[in-house]
């Protein structure tokens, strides 16, 4: 029967409706949010160099006045230059008017058609360029012949709406006004940007305040992480973006364009948006070789440059470095910008990054909100046992067995076996109790993993000591401690996964230098194991996967001892959390002489088992 839990699907729904209402307040606040958001990227930035000065003995106010000083003023230099940089380039396009016009002429492209559309208004450009028409300067005086609205030559006279001359005051309106939006949007940067660097840290223990006292070491340990990730990701979109200002720069020096530091400038600012910028910086260096260069080699080269930087950096670089300094996934990284640039529009492209950095943390540190890292950040949320059981299921065999192999390069083959395809299959005898798993689906599984295990059967654990074996045609060295005359018989205790972990154990103790038999699970598997005498020195050790695990592995152990009452029983119920020796309570008299929760553990009871025996045989 299946019980509903309110308390959990009213939290459910609460954290909905503050998702819900927090992205409404994000939207509709937008005009205050931005410069807001702005101004916080802007204090991580320039609060280290503020804390400097103050170690310097300068006071709080003084600090921060003058950081803000230098960074205006660098700002403001550096768009001075490029500003009287593009107001040359512009001058001097009219010298290249005629490969311009000769390039739009080359173009052959179909008549109709939208592609035919644009050619022919590039070459109206082109031929606008070539030869500019001077402006009206005033009112055309009006002929006595044209007062009836006909020309000399008796056709109707065209009419030019000329508008009246604006006044100085007029003009200044109309140039200043479209600048007064992003202006004020800077002001309100810059003056919240002053007032956080002063008030840094009033405003964080006012943060705590508000979380509670209750909680000031979580808040504490988020803010920390927060910081030092958005700054990490801040100095390394500087060095990207720098690097690759630097390599289009150079390579557009080695091609031959005008102004190539100015153009390697422009595209490392430029790439500040991202997906966006790159293209844009791309375009104009391209426009002037269009201009400049009298053949195509040129703007193909700057396209080509643009093309292949952009590559290396979005494809290679940048995946690997912000993933890594943020915690963010390249998937997730790429959802954001476009969920912040529908939000906020180019603003919210570029906070893109910061602002899922923080949303990232606040999953990490709070469970209401455990969601978010799951879905932004970039740590494994699925166990290489998880992943190969469901790729399992999925009948994807080839995938399940690369993740056990790209598991194996970090870990040896013992750590592969006990915590993740012992895992793996606990996982589907959990399933296949509860009928939740298809017959077809569970004879794939099981088989995988014996393809799985059947690869794995060479040595794993020492390749190179594998290689020179096979090499030489010489057998695997044995450890000191190994006793070859000691058997260690696998026995399954109740049904195929039982069979296959006794499999794995057999193939462990070989490994470790000891003999060591697999018997198949099959009614008459008792009688089989009489047909190889057990002698008083060899061991049993019965292999039992739960859930079920106890019920299969007393019986077996009991009827071992009946008719080998000499020879130890192991009893492996692999996985099992609880105390081994309480667990023994489980069993009837006669009891096993050792139960063990791991294979590790198994091979080192035969191991002891063995060191033993070679001393008894010493003595």
């Amino acid at each position: 029967m299946t019980t509903s839990h309110p308390s959990s699907e009213s939290s459910t729904l609460r954290t909905a409706a503050i998702l819900v209402g927090v992205i409404a307040i994000a939207y509709l606040a937008r005009e205050i949010l931005i410069p807001f958001a702005f101004a916080i990227t802007l204090t991580l930035i320039l609060a280290p160099a503020a804390a400097w000065l103050r170690k310097m003995r300068i006071g709080r106010v003084p600090a921060v006045l003058l950081v803000m000083t230098v960074a205006i003023a660098v700002a403001g230099g550096i768009s001075l230059v490029i500003f009287n940089q593009l107001v040359e380039v512009a001058n001097e396009l009219p010298k290249y008017r005629e490969n311009v016009h000769d390039k739009m002429e080359s173009i052959r492209v179909p008549a109709g058609g939208a592609l035919g559309r644009a050619a022919r208004s590039m070459r109206q450009l082109a031929d606008e360029l070539a030869n500019p028409q001077p402006a009206p300067t005033g009112v055309p005086a009006v002929r006595g012949d044209q007062r009836n609205g006909l020309s000399p030559d008796g056709n109707p006279v065209p009419v030019t709406v000329v508008e009246r001359p604006v006044n100085e005051l007029q003009y200044m309106r109309d140039l200043v006004q479209p600048a007064l939006a992003p202006l004020g949007v800077l002001g309100m940067v810059l003056i919240f940007t002053v007032f956080m660097l002063i008030a840094q840290h009033d405003l964080r223990n006012r943060l705590f305040r508000l979380a509670g006292v209750e909680r000031l070491s979580l808040m504490t340990e988020a803010l920390d992480d927060a910081t030092h990730r958005v700054s990490r990701y801040l100095v390394m979109q500087l060095l990207v973006n720098a690097s690759f200002g630097t390599l289009s720069g150079a390579g557009l020096y080695f091609i031959g364009l005008p102004y190539a530091a100015l153009w390697g400038t422009v595209a490392g600012i430029l790439r500040i948006v991202p997906y966006v910028g790159a293209p844009v910086a791309a375009l104009l260096p391209f426009m002037l070789s269009l201009a400049v260069f009298d053949h195509w080699i040129g703007p193909l080269l700057v396209l080509l440059l643009f093309a292949a930087l952009e590559l290396i950096t979005s494809n290679a670089v940048e995946p690997w470095l912000y993933g890594v300094h943020t915690g963010i996934s390249s998937l997730a990284l790429l959802l954001s910008a476009v969920f912040w640039a529908t939000l906020w529009g180019p603003a919210g492209l570029i906070l893109s990054t910061p602002l899922t950095v923080c949303v990232v943390v606040l999953g990490q540190h709070l469970p209401q909100l455990s969601f978010l890292n799951v879905l932004f950040g970039d740590q494994p949320v699925l166990g290489e046992e998880a992943q190969i059981y469901q790729r399992l299921l999925a009948m994807d065999d080839q995938e399940a067995r690369f993740v056990a192999l790209q598991y194996l390069k970090d870990h040896s083959l013992t750590q592969l076996y006990d915590s993740v395809i012992i895992p793996a299959l606990t996982m589907a005898e959990q399933d296949r109790h509860k009928g939740a798993i298809e017959p077809g689906r569970k004879e794939f599984l099981y088989l995988s993993i014996r393809e799985i295990l059947a690869e794995l059967a060479e040595d794993t654990e020492n390749p190179a000591q594998a290689k020179k074996n096979r090499r030489n045609q010489e057998p695997p060295e044995r450890p000191l401690d190994a006793n070859p005359s000691v058997r260690v018989f696998c026995l399954p205790s109740c049904d195929e996964a039982d069979e296959i972990t006794a499999a794995m154990l057999a193939q462990l103790l070989e490994h470790a230098g000891h003999v060591a038999l697999s018997f198949p699970l099959e009614d008459a598997m008792l009688h089989t194991v009489e047909m190889v005498r057990p002698e008083e020195k060899d061991v049993f050790c019965i292999s039992a996967l739960p859930p079920y695990a106890f019920a299969g592995a007393k019986t077996l152990s009991q009827q071992l001892q009946v008719r080998f009452p000499h020879t130890k029983v192991v009893v492996g119920v692999w996985g099992f959390n609880g105390d081994p020796e309480k667990a023994l309570r489980r069993f009837e008299t006669p009891t096993p002489d050792k139960l063990v929760t791991s294979l590790a553990g198994a091979v080192q009871f035969v191991a002891e088992t063995a060191a033993s025996a070679n001393t008894a045989s010493v003595l």
